[in-house]
This record gives C-alpha cells, structure tokens and sequence, in this order.
C-alpha cells in the first residue's frame, strides 16, 4: 500500500464514522422528540435509509435547534437523576444531615451559626 492510500483510507474512515455519529444522533432525537407523530417519526426514518446525506443535512437545518434543546433536556434529567441516586444510596439526604448538625448543637460541638450553615447546606 502506498502513503495516499493509506491517507484516503483514513479519510473515508473518518467521514464514514462521522455518518454513523450523525444517523444515530439523528434516530436518537427522533425517539427523543414526544411531540413528533410516529409517522413522521417513520418518515423521516425511511428517508435516512433511501437519501441518508440530503436527509440528514435537511434534519439538522430544520430542527437542529430542537435536537440541541432535547438533548440539553436529556442530560439534564440524566444528570439529577444520577444526584437522587447517589444521595439516596449515600444515605445523606438532608434530613439526615440537619439531625446530625442537631445532635452536633445540642451536644454544645457547634454554634448556632454553623448549625445553621450546615442546613443551609444540606438544603441546598
């Protein structure tokens, strides 16, 4: 194999890479979206098959800026649903820590103040 060929293998490896990403992503939105029929859902499905190039570019200049809105929604949800999680398997959630903060009060280990910060915290 020669330099080009190698050079044009990693070229059209790249650009075929990057068609798999945006098809996915696309197909991903289109399940995303609720307020999308199922039928324009398939439509829009079946021209990703038949015109893959044109169809794609077409859905990111047409509802580009709705895929970036459901995705920012998707990773937000994701995202405090990871924080529940955790603080539920961590045992800390806030009634938990503003009892402690009061046994550390009325043990006499804290101020008001702190005590305070410290519920403003788990609050929070």
């Amino acid at each position: 194999m020669e330099f080009w060929d190698i050079i044009w293998l990693i070229i059209v490896s790249f650009a075929f890479i990057a068609y798999l990403m945006l098809m996915f992503m696309i197909i991903t939105d289109l399940f995303r979206d609720r307020q999308t029929s199922g039928w324009i859902k398939a439509v829009w499905v079946l021209c990703l098959i038949l015109f893959p190039l044109i169809t794609g570019l077409l859905y990111l200049i047409f509802r580009g800026s709705g895929m970036a809105h459901r995705t920012a929604e998707a990773e937000q949800q994701a995202r405090t649903q990871a924080d529940d999680y955790i603080k539920q398997t961590a045992g800390t959630n806030s009634a938990a820590q503003i009892a402690e903060a009061k046994k550390l009060l009325d043990a006499g280990t804290i101020t008001d103040t702190e005590f305070q910060q410290l519920k403003a915290k788990a609050l929070a």
